[in-house]
């Protein structure tokens, strides 16, 4: 019998999805036809799933380290083991540092927020993906949201303002292509080479970090022509401050901060300016710069400016937390010492200079010695502290550094209840595949070591989470929810409609500020864009994937090329250290980038975090990985 489930990874599609496991053990797993977004079809990643469930090298006990090995030891031990560690530490909770991230999303990542905010547990803020832009958009508009994704369609024009369309969201890309099938033109604005090209009908190719200029530069031109939104004084609380900004320079020196041309600023002008609806999509890339809530902020700004936000066909799309639809009232709330003196882009420098010390890490959903900045420096972090549990099923490079790893079931083996960042459905997870027999749940692991401490902290039953996480608008409860696998959440398609933004006095709030980059430091003039891949979500690759040397990806005019021999090995350098790389040539690229596909690890000789400084963005405790600039050498 096929069997209706979830896709849990970090992803804006959440895909409904159908598995069937024919008689000769073939299996398959697709999109949920019946579902309204997913459609019938899902991305290549979830298809190969089952191979990494089935990955040999796939741990499938708990092991306890052992002088310089690994001992195998049953769940018992083990989780006495983590009991005894935290009642120890219980009289001092800050000491135990609680880390976590998107390794697998859904319900089910706050059940370990849950567990050790009841414990009184540190935790680190900020974040390493999205955060910066979140905190864009809130200062904003008040609140983060976005149309529904259908009404892409209802667009004249869509600006994929630097979003890997191919790369990110199948669904995204079918909805961009129905579109265009619509007449709808789609201009995109990037630094290159990232595939645009089968999605797009004019092309803006932006300096990386800059792309705030392009947007102020356009922002001007239209308050010259006089193509702004009647009433604006009405609609934004600060609108002087924010039009002395923009026109404090001429939109030609504003163009050339970005590197484009002034035909580029005008031709965008048009398009903002025609009075059709414009659609905008901002890439999560945009906030990966030091001001890289500036870059959200100047792009929200022409959108809203151009009279695109609040209307059908218009809108700005970034992403809307994935919890918005769930009801969390269960859920308890972080003590604000708990996360004060910890953030996620900084880590490794934060528990190295953490006073109380911390004396105890869980890691769950997370490989930070390889997905945050600086990683050499978060793994002496990591060995500076006496105790670190590791939840994973992979040996990581964190793991690597763990003093007790417990094997955890992965997406599509275990139940959870799966919101999305972009679609307004709640799709219901239940288990397609059998894990291995020693894998256990977050839950699970969280209720045993619960039981064992002493008062004991009681978790829920994960039904009962689920139940209660529902929220009244779904009009179903979960036995209505697991008949039919997923429930949409009904709001207006429009967001914002009628101006009307989520700040107590109903205004938006413009950017009063528009700040320089500091210029690449002398000897590493390209700037480092770890970009994503599109074969792996972060660092969930297997071990048997991995390139080495990897990859790296340079314009085919960039100056670097002359000074390097094809015959000699080449590395990529920054003041961090060196890493030994594959040089391709990429055309379309902007001349003085590369690109890195990140995710893979350390271990198997990549990770281009290693060279990437822990530089935290303006605004949200962000990552701005690509404020990093390296040189290649040989």
């Amino acid at each position: 019998m096929p069997i209706i489930t979830a896709c849990s990874q970090d992803c804006p599609d959440t895909c409904s999805l159908v598995v069937e496991t024919s008689p000769s053990g073939r299996v398959l797993i697709k999109g949920n036809p019946d579902h309204p977004f997913t459609a019938g079809f899902c991305c290549a990643k979830i298809k190969s799933w089952h191979r990494r469930l089935n990955s040999p090298s796939r741990i499938t006990a708990p092991l306890m380290r052992d002088g310089t090995g690994w001992r195998a030891i049953g769940w018992d031990e083990a989780l006495e083991i983590c009991a005894a560690r935290i009642r120890a530490l219980r009289a001092e909770p800050l000491s135990i540092l609680h880390l976590d991230s998107s390794g697998n999303m859904g319900l089910m990542v706050q059940v370990p927020q849950h567990f050790f905010n009841l414990l009184g547990a540190s935790r680190a803020s900020g974040g390493l993906c999205a955060s910066a832009g979140l905190a864009a958009c809130q200062a904003d508009f008040g609140k983060v949201e976005h149309n529904e994704p259908g009404d892409l369609l209802n667009a004249r024009v869509v600006v994929n303002w630097g979003r890997d369309i191919a790369r990110t969201s199948v669904h995204l890309a079918a909805l961009v292509k129905k579109a265009r099938k619509k007449n709808t033109r789609v201009l995109t604005i990037s630094p290159g080479g990232d595939g645009h090209e089968a999605w797009t009908d004019e092309f803006i190719r932006v300096r990386p970090g800059q792309d705030r200029f392009l947007a102020a530069a356009v922002c001007r031109t239209l308050i010259e022509g006089g193509h702004t939104i009647a009433g604006i004084d009405d609609v934004a609380a600060n609108w002087l401050a924010f039009r002395k900004v923009v026109m404090a320079q001429p939109a030609r020196e504003m163009a050339k901060a970005c590197g484009v041309g002034q035909a580029e600023v005008e031709r965008l002008a048009e398009v903002y300016g025609s009075g059709e609806p414009v659609a905008t999509l901002i890439g999560w890339g945009l906030q990966r710069h030091i001001y890289g809530a500036e870059n959200v902020r100047f792009t929200n700004a022409l959108a809203l400016l151009a009279g695109h936000i609040g209307r059908s066909g218009g809108g700005s799309y970034y992403i809307a937390p994935s919890t918005r639809h769930l009801d969390l009232g269960w859920l308890s709330k972080p003590v604000p010492d708990q996360c004060n003196r910890f953030f996620k882009p900084t880590i490794g420098r934060d528990i190295l200079a953490a006073d109380p010390a911390v004396k105890m890490i869980w890691a769950n959903g997370t490989n930070p010695v390889n997905q945050a900045p600086d990683s050499h420096q978060v793994a002496r972090a990591f060995r500076s502290v006496p105790f670190k549990v590791v939840v994973d099923a992979f040996m990581t490079d964190t793991a690597e550094l763990a003093d007790l790893i417990l094997p955890c079931t992965l997406n599509l083996e275990q139940e959870n209840l799966n919101p999305s960042y972009f679609h307004d459905f709640i799709n219901y997870a239940r288990p397609a595949f059998t894990p291995p027999a020693c894998a256990r749940s977050d839950h699970w692991i969280l209720t045993q070591v619960g039981r064992r401490l002493n008062p004991p902290i009681d978790l829920p039953l994960m039904e009962e989470l689920i139940a209660a996480s529902l929220p009244s608008a779904a009009g179903v409860g979960l036995e209505e929810l697991r008949r039919t696998g997923y429930v949409q959440i009904k709001r207006p398609a429009v967001s914002f409609e009628g101006m009307h933004f989520a700040h107590p006095d109903g205004r938006y709030r413009f950017p009063e500020e528009l700040h320089i980059d500091p210029p690449a430091p002398d000897g590493y003039p390209l700037r480092l864009l770890s970009l994503i891949r599109s074969e792996a979500i972060h660092s969930q690759m297997l071990p048997e994937d991995h390139i080495h040397p990897p990859k790296v990806y340079l314009a085919a005019d960039s100056p670097s090329w002359s000074n390097l021999k094809s015959s000699q090995p080449v590395f990529m350098v920054s003041p961090l250290g060196r890493l030994e790389v594959q040089l391709v040539e990429l055309p379309g690229l902007y001349a003085d980038v590369v690109v890195y596909r990140r995710g893979d690890w350390l271990k198997l000789g990549g990770g281009a975090n290693q060279l990437i400084a822990d530089v935290a963005t303006d605004h949200g405790s962000g990552a701005a990985y690509y404020a990093q600039h390296v040189r290649l050498e040989n």
